[in-house]
C-alpha cells in the first residue's frame, strides 16, 4: 500500500505513526495512506524554513520569479500526469482536474510579476532636504490549509505569491487526496527553490492546532468550511497571527424574466452540477423572477439535468464524477431527504445512482427542488453536491434581498438583458463576488478573491495585490542626508551641527 509523506527540508518523512485512508473515489477502495503528523513533524518544518528563510528573502525578487517562470513551465510539461493523479483521489473529471491546475497556474503567473508588484513608493522633498519611501518585506513563514475540493489550485494560490515575497511556506493540505500538492513542491523545489522554502506537512485537527499555536509561523491561510474557517481565524489570531480564512457558501443565480433561458439552463448545468457540486462557488440556488418564468425556467431545467452524464473521472464524455469519499455523499443525500422532509418539491432525485461495474464508487446523480423557502434548513445551509435549489422569487426586490441576507455571502449571479437591473443589482447586493451573466464570478488572479459574511474571516483577500499585501508588511522609511560642508557651522562627519538638532523632528509642511 503507497504511503504518502510529509516532504520536509526536500526530503519525505513520516510514516511510522497514525495514517488516514486516501480513497479512489470511483471505486471506492482504500489506494493510499497518508501520515497524520505531530507537533514534532511540524516543529522539524519550522526549523527548516527558519534556516532557510533569511536567504531566500535576500534573494532579489527578479531571481525569485525565475523560479516561478521554471516552476509554471515544469507544471505544464507534467499536466496530463498531475491531472490523473488528481482526478484518481479527488474524483473530478479529467477536465476539471485541469482546469484545477489551470486556475493555480494564473496566479503563478501572477507571481512572476514579483518584482513590479513589490515596488514601494517614494517621496522626494517631503520637507527640506527630507525624503519619504516605503518598502514590502516578506513575514517570514506563513502556513496554508487547504480543502479537498481543489487540490492544485488553492495550494498555488496561497504558496506562489506567499513564496515570491520572500517568505518560506508550510502547506497542510488535505488528507482525502494529498498527493497533487506533494508533486506540485516537488517540481517546484525542481524549478530551483531552495530546500525549506515550500515544504508538506500532512495531518488532522491536531497539525491545524499546531500551526495555529506556533509562534514562528507569522500567518495563516485557510479555505474550507466557515465553522472551522471561524476557529482557526479566533484561534490563530488570538496566537498573534495575521490570519485569512475563507469558509463556506451558498451562491444565488438570479433570472429576470428577460433572461435567456436557454444559456440560463447550460449555464446552471456547469456551475450547479459541475465537479459534483464540490466547489464554494458553485451555483447551488437559483431565483427565478416570478412564476412565469420559473415555470419556464423548470421546464427546460428537467430535461437538461436528465441529460447529464455521471460517470468515472476518466471519461471524457461524463459531466462530473463521483463525490470525494462516502461520509460525503452520505452526508449530501442527508441533506436531500431533509429537503424533502422540509416540504420541498423534489423534482430529479439523484439518489440511489449506481454506475455499472463502478457500484462501490461515491456516485450520486443530479438533483433538483423546486418551492424551496428561506425558512429551510436545506436553503440556509451549504450541501455541497449535485443538488439545485429553485427558490422562486415574486419581484426584484425580494430576489436581491435572499443572497443579500444569507449568512453566507461568497458569490451571486443575474441574469438578464437589462443593463439598468444589472448594475442596480450589482451595486446593492450584500455578497462579495457579483457574475452578470456569469454564473461562477471568481476573479481572474490580477484581481482578488474573497466572499463576505460567514465566507470570510479576516480583512484582506486572496491573491492578486490583496495577496501581496497578506504576505508582506510595509516599512516607510523617512531620511535626511545633511550637508555638512554647507552648512554654517556643520560638524566634520556632515552630521547635526549641535546635539540638540539631533533630538528636533522635522516638519514636513
Amino acid at each position: 500500500m503507497r504511503t504518502i509523506d510529509h516532504l520536509i527540508a526536500g526530503n519525505p518523512g513520516g510514516g511510522a505513526g497514525r495514517q488516514s485512508d486516501v480513497f479512489d473515489p470511483n471505486t471506492g477502495q482504500v489506494q493510499a495512506r497518508v501520515s497524520l503528523g505531530t507537533k514534532a513533524d511540524l516543529d522539524r518544518a519550522v526549523a527548516a524554513a527558519q534556516a532557510a528563510q533569511p536567504a531566500w528573502a535576500a534573494t532579489n525578487p527578479q531571481r525569485r520569479a525565475r523560479v516561478m517562470f521554471r516552476f509554471k513551465e515544469l507544471v505544464e510539461a507534467n499536466i496530463d500526469a498531475l491531472a490523473h493523479l488528481l482526478s484518481s483521489e479527488h474524483g473530478k473529471v479529467i477536465a476539471d482536474s485541469k482546469g484545477d491546475i489551470q486556475r493555480g497556474l494564473e496566479v503563478i503567473e501572477f507571481a512572476c510579476g514579483i518584482p513590479h508588484v513589490l515596488k514601494g513608493e517614494y517621496t522626494q522633498g517631503a520637507g527640506p532636504g527630507i525624503d519619504v519611501y516605503s518598502m514590502r518585506q516578506p513575514l517570514g513563514i506563513g502556513a496554508g490549509i487547504t480543502p479537498f475540493n481543489f487540490p492544485a489550485m488553492i495550494p498555488l494560490w496561497m504558496s506562489g505569491v506567499a513564496i515570491a515575497c520572500g517568505n518560506a511556506f508550510l502547506l497542510k493540505p488535505s488528507e482525502r487526496d494529498p498527493s497533487v500538492p506533494v508533486r506540485l513542491a516537488e517540481l517546484m523545489r525542481e524549478a530551483g527553490l531552495p530546500e525549506g522554502i515550500l515544504q508538506v506537512v500532512h495531518g488532522d485537527k491536531e497539525m491545524v492546532d499546531a500551526i495555529l499555536d506556533h509562534p514562528a509561523i507569522s500567518a495563516v491561510s485557510f479555505v474550507g468550511s466557515s465553522d472551522i474557517a471561524h476557529y482557526v481565524y479566533r484561534r490563530g489570531v488570538d496566537a498573534g497571527k495575521r490570519v485569512q480564512a475563507m469558509g463556506g457558501a451558498k451562491n444565488h443565480g438570479i433570472v429576470m424574466p428577460d433572461a435567456d433561458l436557454d444559456q440560463v439552463v447550460a449555464d446552471l448545468s456547469g456551475a450547479a452540477f459541475g465537479s459534483a457540486g464540490e466547489r464554494c462557488m458553485a451555483l447551488p440556488v437559483v431565483v427565478p423572477v416570478g412564476d412565469k418564468t420559473a415555470d419556464a425556467l423548470r421546464a427546460k431545467l428537467i430535461p437538461a439535468i436528465e441529460k447529464l452524464r455521471v460517470g468515472v473521472s476518466t471519461d471524457a464524455d461524463a459531466h462530473y464524477g463521483p463525490v470525494v469519499n462516502a461520509a460525503h455523499k452520505a452526508r449530501v443525500e442527508k441533506w436531500i431527504q431533509t429537503g424533502v422532509d422540509e416540504g420541498a418539491e423534489l423534482v430529479v432525485d439523484g439518489r440511489g445512482f449506481q454506475l455499472q461495474g463502478h457500484e462501490q464508487g461515491f456516485f450520486i446523480g443530479p438533483s433538483l427542488f423546486d418551492r424551496v423557502t428561506p425558512q429551510m434548513e436545506s436553503y440556509k445551509e451549504e450541501i455541497f453536491g449535485p443538488v439545485l435549489q429553485i427558490v422562486r422569487a415574486p419581484d426584484f426586490e425580494t430576489a436581491l434581498r435572499l443572497p443579500s441576507e444569507h449568512q453566507y455571502g461568497n458569490g451571486v449571479a443575474i441574469f438578464t438583458r437589462n443593463g439598468h437591473a444589472a448594475r442596480e443589482f450589482a451595486a446593492r447586493v450584500n455578497v462579495g463576488m457579483v457574475g452578470i451573466n456569469v454564473p461562477i464570478p471568481v476573479p481572474v488572479a490580477y484581481h482578488s478573491f474573497g466572499g463576505w459574511k460567514r465566507s470570510a474571516f479576516g480583512d484582506i483577500n486572496q491573491h492578486g495585490m490583496e495577496g501581496v499585501r497578506f504576505w508582506t508588511k510595509t516599512k516607510t522609511v523617512t531620511q535626511r542626508w545633511p550637508d555638512g560642508s554647507a552648512l554654517p557651522g556643520g560638524s566634520e562627519d556632515g552630521g547635526p551641527s549641535r546635539i540638540q538638532d539631533a533630538f528636533v523632528i522635522p516638519t514636513m509642511g
